[in-house]
């Protein structure tokens, strides 16, 4: 079971989407609606809209859209209960004893369940790191320079030596075997038994945004492989959506993260002031975790590794944060491995210093491009300079271009003029740059899935649009027009909510979008009410556009019909052949749109 209908309405109708989303992305007006940056994808040009009217959002770019209730869920990754409970405290309405679907039921007790031993483990963990048991555990931490106060701060720990530790203990909390192999805690086979995930090691909980405990990160004491292991993926953690020390490093209101790789790297860099300090966990970043970032800073230094494979870990991450909108700078730690030793040997002011000089990302990238070539010799200079010019041709704005080439001209010794008839040359000889190459063929790709598109599909999300948006539509079609002539399953249903919503004297398509409980139907739904036909010259060209897209629906709708109708009943297949003799009557129907 879930709350009434009536009530989600409410809490809906009583938070305004202009006023919510206004707290999230800058919005511009536009007419009757509000336009601002997707805060779903990274673009340049403003594609997402918010409608007061239909009380939606939709993006026009990649597709994101919904109600209120779906752009929190999707903003904040909470729950449909979440976001619930948020806007109704927003709109200071009281909400009943929850009741849940089955489904959501469910899945809501296996993620409380999971937050629950979560945080259970990390009081055992945090427990056994000051016992005998976790003292070679809490003598490591000290070693690596850790304080009691950041020990208690990051909530550090110790899993017992003994593989069952946690296991026995859960168990003792009334947890049965099948629960905590859901939590991914504790791993069950014939081969091995019972065992904790991570045991005999110093234990990093990993938290949300609101400091519940969704899983571990463990360094193994001693030799055991590997070094550094996470939790399983649960109902509570998603590694790719999650980011270590972003609980902290959100409230830092510094204007910048500090991104690391690793818990001990974002522990010490906090310890000595750096609160603004969050880490990937255990894996490359990902697009979003960029997005993640992007809800709190645009701004992110670069603090990996300065081995190889730490340079070659900021080179795959300059990208990705690109894509997401976010300048990134990448701070040198030369001649110190990590953030970790540099603040040990030169301490909190000179890493600071490090920040404040820290490398733009496009000359960082030419810095480890220097590798390749022999500078001294002029026929690898020439070629350096040469990749140079090839990189310079990724900035597609005229002004950003002149500046990055003066940057690389005085950086590296280079002419300007002679760099910028370079570039120019280039330009003109069609080169471009690998990334324009795969942004080209990104677009090909998504411009062919677009026309592959059901072109019945469109029609019937172009005629709830219209339904929606054009007063008195409906009057003129209804005779003609069932929500059974919607041949996709979504767009029935839809139609099917409209129709009735509509006999009653309005329309409200950010309802319809609540009665679904996913968050991917809430995302389709909300696709429906807002299909473009793109640019009509004038009215009597919409008129012309309404009218074809009617007959085209009815027509699948006929078509569909007949196909499934029985072969054997006659009277079907009259009645098919008289709707379709009226169909073409139809074809000389007036819409009148005012």
């Amino acid at each position: 079971m879930r709350y009434s209908d009536d009530l989600v309405e409410e809490v809906r109708s009583r938070n305004d989407i202009v006023d919510v989303i206004s707290g999230y992305v800058k919005l511009t007006r536009r007419g009757s609606n509000y336009f601002g940056l997707c805060p779903f994808h990274s673009e340049k040009s403003p594609s997402f809209s918010v409608t007061p009217s239909k009380q939606m959002y939709y993006c026009f770019g990649c597709g994101a859209g919904g109600n209120v209730f779906t752009f929190l869920m999707e903003y904040e990754n909470c729950s449909f209960p979440e976001a619930l409970k948020t806007l109704a405290g927003r709109a200071g309405i009281s909400l009943p004893e929850q009741e849940y679907s089955e489904e959501e039921r469910r899945r809501a007790d296996a993620k409380s369940r999971i937050l629950e031993m979560n945080k259970l483990a990390a009081k055992y963990y945090y427990y056994l790191l000051r016992t005998s048991q976790g003292r070679t555990a809490y003598e490591y931490l000290k070693k690596r320079g850790l304080d009691d106060d950041t020990i208690k701060k990051f909530g550090l720990g110790y899993s017992s030596k003994y593989s069952d530790g946690l296991y026995r203990y859960l168990r003792k909390q009334g947890f049965s075997d099948g629960q905590l192999r859901e939590s991914g805690l504790v791993t069950m086979d014939e081969k091995h038994g019972v065992y904790d995930k991570l045991w005999n090691r110093v234990m990093f909980p990993i938290m949300d945004a609101g400091s519940r405990v969704i899983g571990f990160g463990g360094r193994v004491m001693g030799d055991g492989k590997p070094k550094y292991l996470n939790s399983p993926e649960t109902e509570a953690f998603d590694k790719s959506r999650n980011l270590y020390g972003l609980h902290l490093a959100r409230l830092s209101r510094k204007g910048h993260f500090i991104l690391c790789e690793g818990y001990m790297d974002v522990i010490a860099l906090h310890q000595a002031g750096f609160s603004e300090a969050v880490a990937s966990l255990g894996t490359a970043l990902t697009a979003r975790q960029a997005l993640l970032v992007k809800r709190y800073v645009s701004k992110v230094l670069l603090c990996y590794d300065s081995d190889e494979a730490g340079r070659k870990a900021a080179l795959r991450a300059i990208p990705i944060l690109k894509e997401a909108g976010i300048s990134a700078r990448v701070i040198d730690m030369r001649p110190w491995k990590d953030p970790d030793e540099f603040i040990k040997n030169e301490g909190a002011e000179a890493f600071q210093e490090r920040i404040d000089g820290a490398q733009n990302s496009f000359l960082y990238e030419l810095w480890t491009l220097e590798d390749s070539y022999d500078l001294a010799d002029p026929e690898g200079k020439t070629a350096f300079q040469n990749a140079c010019a090839m990189r310079l041709l990724q900035f597609e704005e005229e002004l950003e271009r002149e500046n990055y080439m003066q940057a690389v001209s005085e950086r590296y010794q280079i002419p300007y003029e002679s760099l910028k008839r370079r570039v120019q040359e280039l330009g003109n000889q069609g080169y471009v740059p690998k990334e324009a190459q795969e942004a080209g063929k990104k677009a090909e790709r998504e411009r062919t899935a677009r026309e592959r598109e059901d072109g019945m599909r469109n029609s019937q999300r172009l005629l709830l649009t219209w339904l929606v948006e054009i007063p008195g539509l409906y009057g003129q079609v209804r005779s003609y027009l069932s929500w059974k002539d919607f041949t996709e399953p979504m767009c029935r249903e839809c139609a099917r909510q409209l129709f009735e919503q509509l006999e009653e004297g309005q329309a409200n398509p950010a309802r319809i979008v609540s009665s679904f409980e996913s968050q991917e139907e809430q995302k389709e739904a909300a696709a429906l009410f807002n299909k473009s036909p793109g640019e009509l010259p004038s009215k009597e060209a919409l008129e012309k556009a309404v009218l074809e897209t009617l007959l085209k629906v009815l027509g699948s709708s006929l078509d569909l019909r007949a196909k499934e109708a029985d072969t054997s009943d006659i009277g079907a297949f009259q009645e098919i052949i008289r709707a379709r003799q009226e169909l073409q009557k139809l074809e000389k129907l007036h819409i009148s749109i005012d």
